[in-house]
């Protein structure tokens, strides 16, 4: 960290630490799927409804808190969205019927998403870092996030049997009010005018013109879909296939675990390569490993593989599609454009966590999800492969001007 000033490595230690509790503690809601649907005898769709709006809602407010961070600084943002995550989960610990549930874990923690998670959290990091060092310090943000997935599932479920889900989310919430003194770390500094930047019309119109930009936006749908519909749905679909229900926490630590090598190995990687390229890989190896596991015989040690080998891909799509857009556009509308390239993400999520619970519900299987991932993964493939990591004319002009 010291090769990037002592400014820049507190904005990466605070960017890290709030990633890996906002995250960490997202990345578990899958665990309480089971004991609330089983207390008030819900199916799962309507749980899965319930993370699926969440991730819905993540997604639309993205922008505009990406926005309002790049304009004012992430920490205002990180603030607001840390109290609303907070409050979000106070109130799915009462919950007690489907519309409560809905407003709690969908709503309120969808909102606290937006200004906690990725796009306002990468562009502090990018706007800190200078470019060549930028792909680095986002898969190292990425990556402590993934630390926090590791940690807090084991956590998530320790709580769960401890206090019962009720009590859980409500310590969960006391641990995400952390998030809120954390957020002074964040001394994000928006760039300077120089009376010839961009209005948010203009940054608008030049990314919505770009091919790339909707590539990138379609191919982080799939990515949603994917990891929501496994993180929601996995636990519960191991244990449809008479495994105990430890192996399906263990699986999804094992994502987070592996996940931290994955995001920091695509950061390091996407200063070198091509990142779209890279991200063309990375869909068909997902495909590939779906395919092996929904195909080969389902046993204990067999999941545990597909959580390590899921986990070096998970959010390895992360570092690897802002720094794209960072490349193409710069820096300083990245948390809003991000933010609209995460909102594909979020929609993608949102299918995939309801169409788990509704699929389920009506065939009593998982099937035709994973054979939908599988499809999508190779969508994704293709659409990433034309993708050219090349500045806008705005940006060359600018760089031969100097």
């Amino acid at each position: 960290m010291r090769t990037i000033g002592r400014n820049s490595a507190l904005i990466l230690l605070g960017a890290s630490l709030i990633l890996a509790l906002s995250l960490g503690i997202r990345h578990g809601f899958g665990l309480f799927l089971p004991p609330m649907s089983n207390e008030f005898g819900w199916g799962r769709e309507v749980f899965a409804f319930a993370i699926a709006l969440q991730n819905l809602i993540w997604g639309l407010t993205q922008p505009f808190t990406g926005a309002l961070a790049d304009r004012f600084g992430a920490k205002r943002m990180v603030m607001v969205g840390g109290v609303l995550y907070v409050v979000g989960l106070l109130l799915m610990g009462l919950a007690d019927s489907p519309l409560s549930l809905s407003l709690s874990a969908g709503v309120l923690i969808g909102m606290g998403l937006s200004g906690t998670s990725f796009s306002v959290i990468l562009g502090a990091v990018g706007r800190a870092v200078p470019p060549e060092k930028r792909s680095m310090a986002m898969g190292v943000a990425a990556a402590a996030g993934s630390f926090g997935q590791f940690v807090m599932l084991p956590g998530s479920l320790g709580l769960i049997s401890w206090l019962g889900w009720s009590a859980a989310l409500m310590a969960l919430g006391l641990l995400v009010a952390l998030i809120v003194p954390l957020a002074s770390l964040l001394k994000d500094t928006p760039l300077p005018s120089s009376g010839q930047e961009q209005t948010l019309r203009e940054a608008l119109r030049e990314a919505f013109a770009h091919s790339g930009f909707w590539l990138l936006a379609l191919g982080f749908f799939v990515c949603g879909f994917q990891v929501v519909f496994i993180g929601v749905h996995l636990p519960a679909y191991l244990v449809d296939q008479h495994l105990p229900a430890l192996v399906g926490t263990t699986v999804l630590a094992l994502v987070g675990l592996f996940n931290i090598f994955g995001t920091y190995i695509a950061g390091i990687l996407g200063g070198r390569i091509s990142k779209p390229r890279l991200l063309t890989a990375l869909y068909l190896a997902r495909a590939v490993i779906i395919v092996a596991f929904i195909s080969l015989p389902l046993t204990v040690w067999s999941a545990y593989a597909f959580g390590v080998a899921m986990g070096l891909l998970w959010l390895s799509t992360v570092p690897l599609t802002n720094g794209t857009v960072a490349t193409l556009f710069g820096v300083r509308n990245l948390s809003m454009l991000g933010g609209i390239v995460f909102l594909f993400h979020q929609l993608g999520a949102f299918l995939g966590g309801w169409m788990g619970g509704y699929v389920y519900d009506r065939t009593g299987s998982y099937d035709l999800v994973w054979q939908i991932a599988v499809l999508l993964s190779l969508l994704a493939a293709a659409l990433n492969w034309p993708v050219r990591e090349q500045p806008v004319a705005r940006l060359q002009n600018a760089e031969l001007g100097r």
